[in-house]
């Protein structure tokens, strides 16, 4: 059960063969079993218990509130969770408990899902590995297959195989790894520059970022304002446009949010490869794109092209451009997002009493790993 698909999973609850305590307890069983991969930072296990009594009463009741009533999901640990502590795997914010929900996880919650716990990440999600964290590393859930443990065994000698795993990219590791995991449906990450697509690569698993503005951003802690978006991890494309139809919309909170009401998102039946036309931009492929990504993508764009599908190589000319004015964006916002802080407002204050000056500096040395300093 915990292998099938978001619309499967719906149904199965709908005809009675599964009810949300048994499938948050299996959950739920399976995170405790998994524990070494290091995915999640809060495990939410009171509430999540009692959503699913709640989702089981309204399906009693036949007045179940859309497809995810029921269905367990996880949620970054840089989303705001009302009760429920939002550290941003940070000293600065360890121990910080928000009032509020995120529009996100609001609108979760909304349609009965049921919220697992909170996911390891980069503290405050700047990263690509999910390695840099107050909690510790995430761990691929692919370095204790079959597959790579015999792979590794050909390579090793008398080598401590639990000290080779592989990382989960990042920064929304511990969501990629939780879905990869089969200890959620669906979860929530944060997209900067790749920090939901990335991992999601890493650990087999769909990453959608949508477009900037579709879904609300209120309650997601900020790391690059203008490149922020919540971002949407399940096991398969059609998961992900259910998940995207559920979040997508204006949301008063968030100025940024488009202001046309959204239609609900479903895939295109799509049988006549014919009609599709795929591009390939040239600017894509560099000196530094390894020779495995470009086979698999060579491998992608002819299996297309064998089923009747046109492709065709495009220019995207400023690409360079974009790059550039990224990192410029990127490093200027962080600084400024960062600056807030200071150990006078809130988040974590050294006992340095000297000076401001002195307290200043020993708070964000203290609360900020490396990186961010």
């Amino acid at each position: 059960m915990l292998g099938r698909t978001l619309r499967e999973v719906s149904e199965a609850l709908k005809q009675g063969l599964v009810t949300p305590t048994e499938l948050c307890q299996r959950c739920l069983s399976l995170i405790k079993k998994t524990k070494i991969l290091n995915a999640y930072i809060t495990v939410s296990e009171e509430a999540a218990l009692k959503q699913a009594e709640e989702s089981e009463k309204r399906y009693k009741k036949g007045q179940s509130l859309g497809d995810l009533d029921g269905i367990p999901v996880a949620v970054k640990d840089n989303f705001s969770t009302a009760g429920i502590e939002t550290t941003c795997a940070s000293n600065m914010l360890k121990g910080y408990v928000p009032p509020y929900n995120a529009t996100v996880v609001q609108k979760l919650l909304d349609q009965g899902a049921l919220l697992m716990g909170k996911t390891n990440l980069d503290e405050f999600a700047m990263g690509s590995g999910s390695t840099d964290g107050i909690f510790g590393p995430v761990k691929n859930p692919w370095s204790y297959s079959k597959q790579y443990r015999e792979k590794r065994k050909q390579k090793s000698h008398g080598e401590n195989e639990n000290s080779h795993w592989l990382i989960t990219g990042g920064s929304s590791g511990g969501s990629a790894a939780a879905v990869s995991a089969f200890t959620c449906f669906a979860a929530l990450g944060s997209d900067t520059g790749g920090s939901t697509r990335n991992p999601a690569a890493h650990c087999g698993v769909v990453g959608l970022k949508p477009s900037y503005g579709l879904v609300s951003r209120h309650g997601l802690i900020p790391l690059v304002n203008s490149m922020d978006v919540p971002g949407i991890l399940t096991r398969c494309v059609d998961d992900a446009a259910i998940v995207l139809g559920i979040l997508a919309g204006h949301d008063p909170k968030d100025s940024t949010t488009i202001q046309d009401p959204v239609k609900p998102f479903t895939l295109p039946s799509l049988t006549d490869m014919s009609k599709l036309c795929i591009g390939i931009p040239k600017e894509y492929l560099t000196p530094e794109l390894s020779s495995e990504v470009q086979s698999l993508w060579s491998k992608a764009a002819n299996l297309f092209e064998s089923e009747g599908a046109k492709v065709i190589e495009v220019s995207l000319p400023h690409t360079s451009y974009s790059i550039v004015c990224y990192h410029v964006l990127c490093t200027s916002e962080v600084a400024s997002n960062m600056a807030r802080f200071d150990g006078l407002e809130y988040g974590h204050r050294c006992d340095t009493d000297v000076s401001t000056e002195a307290m200043y500096a020993a708070t964000r040395r203290e609360g900020f790993n490396d990186v961010k300093l």
